[in-house]
């Protein structure tokens, strides 16, 4: 199998939870969704690439902006995920959205002229996301704006990288760089996102910090959340015994006990907020 493939099959595993966690996500993002929303500039009537769409928790967000006169395409790896995008917009009655299965690397939208596009938490998972930002920029007009949400450094994260290094831990893997490509915080490096983005001929390019916490009652809760939905560390320990598993999963939940309130539990994430324009 290739990477892509590999890819696509991890997350449509993972395709049901992810949805089933959606009011989890919703609750968890939506500040942070609402701000790439404004940064993109979206509003009614506009034309709307939703990329690595996943289940289109988001994509029902700009769908209610663009309203009926708009048009939301929302792309993804997974057919299986995108087919849960797609039935979530029609419950929804937003007739405005189309779903398509294309990888964020190649999108094959030169030239459709969209005035925004948009990813929350995909970019991260591209081998090569300068090429995904090229195909982003390729699919928009001139001046259209372009705003996506990717994971930042390891020390405004400390749940995924202490879950990333129990998981490398149990697989017995040597210790790699958190900012190896294609993992949860490939994009997190200060300075790199607005490299990518000069790189892939983006203009009016700005990254800035957000914060975005996981409000939840219990450390166990998010890694029940996690084992369900979060398709790298379910990729990362699938060769591992169930038995093995357990412990892994047992080992991070005892870790990030950490992170307990009186009042529940409370998980760090800094997301970085990255906009640009199409020249």
């Amino acid at each position: 199998m290739t990477a892509t493939s590999d890819a696509a099959a991890g997350w449509d595993a993972a395709a049901e939870g992810w949805n089933r966690s959606a009011p989890l996500i919703r609750a968890w993002l939506n500040d942070a969704t609402h701000a790439m929303l404004d940064a993109a500039r979206i509003g009614p009537g506009a034309r709307v690439l939703d990329i690595a769409a996943g289940a289109g928790d988001q994509t029902l967000d700009i769908a209610r902006r663009v309203g009926p006169q708009g048009k939301v395409l929302a792309t993804d790896i997974s057919p299986r995920i995108l087919a849960l995008a797609q039935a979530n917009a029609d419950a929804a009655g937003l007739r405005q959205v189309e779903t398509r299965v294309a990888d964020a690397q190649q999108l094959d939208l030169d030239g459709a002229a969209f005035d925004a596009a948009l990813c929350r938490l995909g970019l991260m998972f591209c081998l090569a996301p300068i090429d995904a930002l090229k195909a982003a920029r390729a699919a928009l007009k001139p001046g259209g704006r372009f705003a996506a949400l990717v994971f930042g450094a390891p020390q405004g994260n400390p749940c995924i990288a202490i879950m990333a290094a129990t998981a490398m831990r149990h697989r017995a893997l040597p210790a790699a760089s958190p900012y190896a490509p294609g993992t949860l915080l490939s994009l997190g490096e200060p300075g790199r996102m607005a490299r990518l983005l000069g790189a892939a001929g983006f203009v009016e390019v700005e990254v800035r910090s957000v914060s975005a916490p996981f409000h939840l009652p219990s450390a166990a809760a998010y890694i029940e959340f996690v084992r369900t939905s979060g398709s790298p560390l379910m990729q990362m320990l699938a060769p591992l015994p169930p038995d093995a598993q357990r412990a892994a999963w047992d080992d991070m939940t005892a870790q990030l006990g950490v992170f307990g309130a009186p009042d529940g539990w409370h998980g760090p994430n800094e997301l970085l907020l990255c906009s640009a324009a199409a020249p």
